[in-house]
């Protein structure tokens, strides 16, 4: 695949989950869905990433208590190591783009509380 054109919005409605758009050895990029009150933990990863949103609210809280509110057409820019919480708290879908350097296989989600990687606690459960 040299080039590939998709519609995100109309593949969010469709899919109504996470899900990785592109993955190379160089660049990864996927696509969140969140339904209304959906959120994650507070956590960060091990490479600078963007989120871009395209349609409806993201509210994106920080380990101090502060907040944003992102709207469509905003991007938040974030630097590999910081600690963040993405909610949906508004009425509607949100769905945003996201991606980083490097593929996803190689990324690591590190809990705020634990500071150790969920993904390798994951599978650490699954295979003893």
């Amino acid at each position: 695949m040299s080039i590939d054109v998709i519609d995100l919005v109309d593949l969010a409605h469709q899919e109504k989950r996470r899900k990785n758009i592109f993955n190379t050895p160089r660049f990864h990029a996927w696509m969140h869905y969140y339904k209304p009150g959906q959120k994650d933990e507070m956590h960060c990863h091990n490479a600078d990433q963007t989120f871009y949103v395209i349609e409806g609210e993201c509210t994106m809280r920080f380990p101090d208590g502060g907040q944003v509110v992102l709207k469509p057409g905003q991007a938040a820019l974030i630097t590999g190591g910081s600690f963040y919480q993405l909610e949906n708290a508004g009425s509607e879908p949100m769905i945003m783009m996201g991606n980083r350097s490097g593929p996803a296989e190689k990324i690591q989600i590190i809990s705020y509380e634990t500071r150790k990687d969920i993904r390798q606690q994951v599978q650490a459960d699954f295979n003893p």
